[in-house]
């Protein structure tokens, strides 16, 4: 996980179910691929499980669960891995929501 995430930004990510209550909560950190996106605004370390906003081919935007690790083991067209985004800063889910 620490390739994907430092810990310097994992220890402000909230833990999972910690912002189920907020309207609109903030995505911490943004992972891409190949016309995925992930949007992360929770994160369970143990489990190596993440909660946010992922936008694909197949869909312009949906919130769930996703595997921090499989998204690690994923190879692009380009044979490229997983990227984090390094300028994104923390935003709320409304701003990308209306961004995409």
């Amino acid at each position: 996980m620490s390739e994907l995430i430092p810990k310097e930004l994992l220890k402000n990510i909230p833990k999972l179910y910690e912002t189920e209550e907020q309207v609109d909560p903030i995505a911490y950190v943004k992972l891409f691929i190949d016309g995925w996106t992930w949007f992360i605004t929770e994160i369970s370390i143990d489990k190596n499980i993440c909660f946010g906003y992922v936008i694909s081919p197949f869909c312009s935007g949906e919130l769930g669960y996703f595997s921090l690790s499989e998204i690690g083991n994923i190879k692009g067209t380009l044979r490229i891995r997983v990227e984090r985004d390094l300028e994104f800063k923390p935003t709320r889910l409304s701003v990308i929501k209306r961004a995409s």
